[in-house]
């Protein structure tokens, strides 16, 4: 059901608004009093159906879903909650009645600074489809301050700057002060048997309070709204006033300030114990919290625990949160009075995980000292799963100490968060069809070949309704003029696009959309990074998360290749590209500083030669974030997809980039290999190593990347121009990370293995390009197919095999 509230109505809500919180009419106020004022009316409306869910009651059968996410990456709200709502032509109808654009009013609203890449956003996908599809659900996160940092380039560096988000967007919460949890770290844990039962007693430890700050997440065309609860830290004591008597300043303030440094940034930078300390105190506050809250809930409904298996489901999105497993363990043992197996059987049958990356130095390893100085309650029950578990293991493999090494949870000074997840969890699930089966046959291989009903496979997805009817509104109505709006809550009639494959007026239809968002994207690449593109260009463009794996550097590659073949034959028969860039690097990680470091002096060598002219640009994108993306997406044609197989769990802007018209050129990783299924294979433009080809030469070791760069004269030109340099920088670190190798071996991610294979697909997508119409066809081919990849579909997954809603 839609909210059935007319412009007149809004005017009247946003004025009364503007009235009673600010002092202003709409004629004094300001653009961000003015976004303030309708975030307000829009929170008001989703608040009164968030009370009338909250007296109607369950459906029997119908378990609680509770989503666990260190990252939840919203983007801006006021725009999509009114979509949503079915409010938005009235309520930009509304503030055009004022005098006022609505485009600076949506605009004025910042990024919530909650999230940095795909983890967080498939985490804001997914609590949107699990409101839309009226599953009771609540998305648990925390409050970050600044998040992840606000990205300046400054002489081609990276420069982190504070995410300021809350000053203006802190409108969307709602504070809720009677569901204060506390959290304690640290001190001294004394344990007696009394009458058959282990009494423990926490003392000398430090509290800090977990202060909810509730944001409403609407769903599309429904009266259904769940929440988005963050934890914000606080201490109870917010200065100790003899010290502060005593002129002891510094000291009086440490503890609040200690407190309230857990919530402050995302991913503090762990090269160092302190960074570690804060880590691990961050994930801790964060279940904790959640999970007092969670009991707390229940039992205002139920005193006893006996159903709680059947009423709740904890998910946690990737190792971050899987504290939840010992902290659960705790509440049931030392607050509950359960006995340790009743508990472990409700904790088993209540946590389930999805896991993110086959990548062995993202499966979080914490030094077992860190849980012992700040958790140490939480560290002997961690110890009390691992003897079970390996007592377990010893009996199923009696002579092989190796593999129970592997597996155990903790062992040789570290605890492993990953081998708890897997031990644990009644489900584990991998995020694309490839990612999945490397799940089984490789890093829960032994997990599995005990457990195969434990993992299932569910591909990821992405808000449909977002990523293309809001952020493309001309190719939504032209998608609705052929087939009707139907694919908004049933996003497979995508499909249906495919019977328009052989009508040209559709095709030129489709460019002209494109060109119209390829000239709006010019338009801001001028204005924020003043670099003057021709939106005539092919937009060849790669924004994700800067890592190595992810190889921006063969996109480098492949643009200083371009810029050579110009160089040496100015009149070279090339279409005109511009290559676009957008990426943010771990403040701590040198290597992905120094990649975005040589895109930018590439850019400005070749932007400032008049040799290459307007046949080729190159961008980097400042402090790319999920605005910038909802400009960038529709604008895009060729989506660079790179990573070396068998690296990338799925991926989600790939998705985003396809229902946009983008035709994918990738290796077959993640979830690329459904996307070329989907689309066709003559739709996409695929290249590189295969996974099971990795996978060998990294277990043979016998990869040799001097051996392509000795054979190959354009590469090697390539890699010794990096040593040389670019607008006078050299990059002689990079290309000895290639060659020779330091602390990792020589080229891991098989950059000069690709390179040639990577070319070649590129010519045959420069070829594909001159031909309009055909370019077109696929771009709608991959529309067409693109509909599988909705977060709706994953979640009606989640909800079947998973969570057995």
């Amino acid at each position: 059901m839609q909210n059935n509230m007319t412009t007149e109505e809004l005017k009247t809500a946003i004025a009364g608004k503007l009235h009673h919180h600010f002092g202003r009419t709409v004629a004094d106020a300001t653009t961000v009093q003015l976004f303030r004022a309708c975030a307000l009316v829009m929170r008001d409306i989703m608040s009164h159906f968030l009370i009338n869910h909250a007296n109607q009651e369950t459906p029997p059968d119908t378990r609680q879903v509770h989503y666990l996410s260190l990252e939840f990456l919203l983007g801006r709200s006021l725009m999509k909650n009114a979509f949503n709502l079915g409010l938005l032509n009235n309520l930009k109808d509304a503030l055009a009645s004022f005098n006022v654009d609505p485009t600076e009013v949506f605009e004025t609203e910042p990024d919530p600074g909650l999230g940095n890449g795909g983890l967080g956003r498939l985490a804001a996908c997914y609590i949107d489809s699990m409101t839309t599809l009226d599953i009771p659900a609540t998305g648990y996160s925390m409050c970050y301050e600044f998040g992840i940092f606000r990205q300046k380039i400054i002489d081609g560096c990276q420069i982190e700057m504070p995410d300021d988000w809350k000053d203006v967007g802190d409108v969307w919460l709602i504070p809720r002060l009677d569901e204060i949890e506390e959290v304690r770290f640290g001190g001294v844990v004394d344990q007696q048997w009394e009458n058959g039962k282990l009494r423990i007693d926490h003392r000398d430890y430090v509290t800090v309070k977990a202060v909810p700050m509730d944001m409403p997440i609407s769903g599309y065309n429904t009266n259904h709204v769940n929440l988005l609860r963050l934890w914000d830290a606080k201490s109870p004591t917010p200065i100790d006033l003899g010290l502060f008597s005593r002129g002891e300043y510094m000291k009086a303030v440490e503890q609040h300030a200690m407190a309230e440094l857990i919530t402050k940034v995302l991913y503090p930078d762990d090269n160092h114990f302190e960074g570690k300390s804060l880590r691990l105190k961050q994930q801790y506050f964060f279940v904790s919290a959640t999970v007092q809250n969670i009991v707390r809930r229940h039992k205002k409904k139920k005193p006893s625990f006996g159903s709680f298996h059947l009423e709740h489901v904890i998910h946690i999105n990737d190792t971050h949160p899987a504290l939840v497993i010992p902290e659960l363990m705790r509440i049931l043992l030392d607050q509950e009075g359960y006995s340790w197996d009743t508990a472990w059987y409700i904790v088993t049958h209540s946590v389930a995980y999805t896991n993110h990356t086959v990548m062995a130095e993202a499966l979080e390893r914490w030094p077992q000292q860190l849980f012992i100085m700040l958790l140490p309650r939480v560290w002997d029950i961690l110890c009390e799963i691992n003897r079970w578990y390996i007592e377990n293991l010893q009996v199923r493999y009696p002579h092989d100490q190796e593999k129970i090494s592997k597996m155990a949870i903790v062992w040789d000074g570290e605890v492993r968060m990953a081998n708890l997840c897997a031990a644990v969890c009644y489900a584990i699930n991998g995020v694309s069809e490839l990612h999945s089966n490397l799940l089984r046959t490789n890093v829960f291989k032994d997990v599995y070949d005990s457990h195969p009903s434990k993992f299932h496979n569910v591909t990821n997805g992405i808000d449909h309704r977002r990523w293309l009817a809001q952020i493309n509104p001309g190719l939504h109505d032209m998608i609705t003029e052929l087939i009707g709006d139907r694919y908004l809550v049933e996003p497979s009639q995508l499909q249906r696009l495919d019977e328009f494959a052989g009508d040209e007026s559709v095709l030129m239809n489709l460019a002209a959309i494109k060109r119209r968002n390829k000239r709006r994207m010019a338009d801001y690449i001028f204005k924020n990074a003043g670099v003057l593109v021709d939106p005539d260009s092919m937009f060849d463009v790669q924004v994700k998360r800067l890592h190595e794996y992810k190889r921006q550097m063969l996109n480098v590659f492949h643009v200083i290749h371009l810029y050579n073949l110009i160089r040496d034959n100015p009149s070279i028969e090339m279409r005109p590209r511009t290559v676009i860039f957008g990426a943010k690097a771990a403040p701590g990680y040198h290597t992905a500083k120094r990649i975005i470091q040589l895109i930018c002096c590439v850019a400005e060598q070749i932007n400032s030669d008049p040799i290459v002219a307007d046949r080729l640009k190159v961008v980097f994108l400042e402090n790319y974030c999920v605005s910038q993306a909802e400009v960038l997406m529709p604008a895009s044609e060729l989506s660079e997809q790179i990573s070396l197989a068998s690296t990338e769990a799925s991926g989600t802007g790939n998705m985003k980039f396809m229902i946009n018209g983008a035709l994918t050129i990738g290796t077959l990783d993640g979830a690329n290999i459904e996307i070329a299924e989907r689309a066709g294979d003559d739709n996409a433009f695929i290249f590189g190593l295969h996974a099971e080809d990795v996978l060998l030469l990294q277990r043979d070791q016998s990869y040799i990347p001097s051996q392509y760069y000795n054979k190959n004269a354009d590469l090697r030109r390539i890699v010794d121009e990096m040593a040389s340099g670019f607008s006078g920088k050299a990059f002689q670190d990079l290309v000895d990370g290639l060659l020779i190798g330091a602390n990792a071996p020589p080229d891991r991610y098989f950059l000069l293995a690709d390179f040639d294979s990577y070319c070649d697909a590129h010519l045959r997508a420069e070829k594909h390009y001159a031909d309009l119409i055909a370019w077109n066809r696929s771009s709608l081919a991959n529309i067409a197919g693109a509909g599988h990849f909705a977060a709706d579909r994953s979640i009606e997954q989640y909800k079947k095999y998973i969570w057995k809603n």
